[in-house]
C-alpha cells in the first residue's frame, strides 16, 4: 500500500511517516513547510512541497506514486489564531480538505484518514466526552474541522470512500528513538512550552485563565503521546477494509490541569519553571477528557505512554538534545 501523508513534515505527520515506514508501508509526503521541517521526513520518503488545495499537484502526485490511501494532517491548529483569522482557517482547513477529497475521489483512492480534534465538541456537557456527544464547536478551528468531517461523511456515502475520523485530545511527547519531535517555532502546546522554558527558549510560561470551574481554576486536558496516536492511525488504516466509516476519540482518558502539568514538568526536568497567570484565551473550553473506550474495544488500541510523566519525559529528552528544535 502507498500512503499519501499530508503535513508529513510536521510534528504529528512526521511521527506517522515513521510509524508507516517502520511497518513496511510505502509513503509519500505533501507539505508546504509553513510549520513542518524537511529534515523531519524519514530518510528515503519522497517529500513534495506544495498545498493540499492545489488540485493539479495532488492529482499528479496520486498518479505518479500510485497512492492507495490518504492520511490528512495538513492544517492550521492554533485555537486563538483561528478566532483572529477565521477565514484563513476555513480556507486552509476546510476548503483545502475539500479539494484533497475531490482529488482522492476522482483518482479512485478509497481509503482516507482525517486528523480531527476534540475542539469539535466545544464545551461538552458530559465528561469524559464520547464520540456520540453533540458537536458544538466554540472556535473557528473546531468549526473548520467539523465542516471537514461532514464533507467526508457525505463523500463517503456518495462515492464509496472509506474513512476514519480521529478526534485528538492534547498530543505531546516525542519519538522514543529520538528521530523527530515537536519542532515548530509557533507551537503553543503546554508541555512543549514548559520544556522550552527549561532550556532557555522562553523566559516564562503563561497560565491562560485561573477562574475555570475546575479544581484549581485552570483548564483540564487529556494528554496523549504522539507515538500512541500514530499507532492508532495505523490500526485505523488496517481496519478500513472491514469497517468503512469510523469515528474515534484519541486520548488517555485522564484529565490534568495546567498547574498539574507544570508540576509534572518540574519534577521530570528538575528545574523550576516560571509560571505567570494571564487572561483566558478565546475559544478555550474548561475541561476536555476523552472517552476512548470505543477505539480500545474495536481496534484493540492500548496506549504505551499512559502516564503524564512519561509523556513529559519524552518531550524533555527531545528538547534537551535539540534545544533549537531542529537537527543540524
Amino acid at each position: 500500500m502507498t500512503v499519501l501523508v499530508t503535513g508529513g513534515a510536521g510534528y504529528i505527520g512526521s511521527h506517522m511517516v515513521y510509524e508507516l515506514t517502520d511497518a513496511g508501508e510505502s509513503v509519500v509526503v505533501l507539505d508546504n513547510l509553513s510549520t513542518g521541517q524537511a529534515w523531519a521526513v524519514a530518510e528515503g520518503v519522497p517529500l513534495v512541497i506544495g498545498e493540499t488545495g492545489d488540485r493539479a499537484l495532488v492529482q499528479k502526485l496520486i498518479r505518479k506514486y500510485g497512492v492507495d490511501a490518504v492520511i490528512h494532517f495538513a492544517a492550521s491548529i492554533v485555537v486563538p489564531d483561528s478566532v483572529r483569522d477565521p477565514l484563513g482557517y476555513y480556507r486552509n482547513n476546510t476548503a483545502n480538505s475539500r479539494a484533497l477529497m475531490e482529488c482522492a475521489v476522482n483518482a479512485g483512492v478509497k481509503h482516507f484518514i482525517f486528523s480531527s480534534t476534540a475542539a469539535v465538541y466545544g464545551n461538552p456537557a458530559e465528561i469524559p466526552v464520547k464520540e456520540d456527544a453533540p458537536t458544538v464547536p466554540i472556535s473557528p478551528y473546531g468549526s473548520s474541522k467539523l465542516m471537514t468531517e461532514i464533507m467526508l461523511r457525505d463523500a463517503g456515502r456518495a462515492h464509496d470512500l472509506k474513512y476514519v475520523v480521529l478526534r485528538y485530545f492534547n498530543v505531546a511527547g516525542a519519538d522514543p528513538k529520538g528521530r523527530t519531535g515537536q519542532s515548530s517555532k509557533v507551537a503553543t502546546h503546554l508541555i512543549k512550552v514548559a520544556v522550552e522554558a527549561v532550556v532557555g527558549l522562553r523566559s516564562k510560561l503563561d497560565v491562560f485563565g485561573d477562574d475555570y470551574p475546575t479544581p484549581d481554576g485552570t483548564c483540564v486536558r487529556d494528554y496523549i503521546h504522539v507515538s500512541d496516536l500514530a499507532e492508532a492511525h495505523l490500526l485505523a488504516l488496517n481496519a478500513l477494509e472491514k469497517s468503512p466509516h469510523l469515528i474515534y476519540n484519541l486520548g488517555n482518558g485522564q484529565g490534568f490541569s495546567v498547574r498539574q502539568v507544570i508540576e509534572a514538568a518540574r519534577r521530570v526536568t528538575g528545574h523550576e519553571i516560571p509560571a505567570v497567570e494571564s487572561p483566558r484565551r478565546a475559544g478555550d473550553p474548561g475541561i476536555l477528557i476523552a472517552g476512548s473506550q470505543k477505539i480500545r474495544r474495536e481496534l484493540k488500541w492500548q496506549p504505551k505512554f499512559a502516564k503524564l510523566e512519561d509523556i513529559v519525559k519524552s518531550a524533555w529528552e527531545w528538547h534537551k538534545n535539540f534545544p533549537d528544535g531542529y537537527v543540524e
